[in-house]
């Protein structure tokens, strides 16, 4: 086992997020469209509660981080919100600001509603394009300048 200079174990890097889906099928539909993510051949079972539901995962294909999109039969169709406790959004990077110009167009193409790129220096510079799922969960790219 390796460590880090403040004595941690490593991390290898990211691997994946999970959310719940009203329609699994909606959104794994969804984030293939929008994301570019590609399915996984096989479903994967709530671990411990595996008659609770199941999980489709989509990879990023060329930067293999997966969104897990989990179906749960107690699942009552309320949409998500960042105002209790949970998710509150998941943020994705970009390597220039003139992505989120290319990524705000695609989103317009998609037929995706989004705030426009934002530009700000409070509390630090960064831009941002936020958007959301089917489900309401807010998505971001997000550029820090160097």
């Amino acid at each position: 086992m390796t460590a880090t200079a403040q004595g941690r174990p490593a991390l290898k890097g990211f691997h994946h997020v999970s959310i719940t889906a009203t329609d699994l099928d909606a959104s794994v539909a969804w984030y293939q469209r929008v994301l570019g993510l590609q399915p996984l051949p096989m479903t994967f079972p709530h671990y411990g509660s595996e008659d609770s539901g199941h999980a489709i995962v989509l990879l990023e294909p060329e930067q293999g981080w997966a969104i897990g999109i989990h179906h749960n039969v107690a699942n009552s169709g309320t949409p998500a919100d960042e105002t209790v406790t949970g998710l509150d959004h998941v943020a994705l990077a970009v390597a220039t600001r003139e992505d989120l110009d290319a990524w705000a167009a695609w989103l317009d193409g998609m037929g995706v509603q989004h705030a426009g790129v934002t530009d700000t220096t409070d509390p630090m510079p960064y831009s941002v394009l936020v958007f959301r799922d089917p489900d309401n969960i807010q998505l971001e790219m997000v550029h820090l300048p160097t």
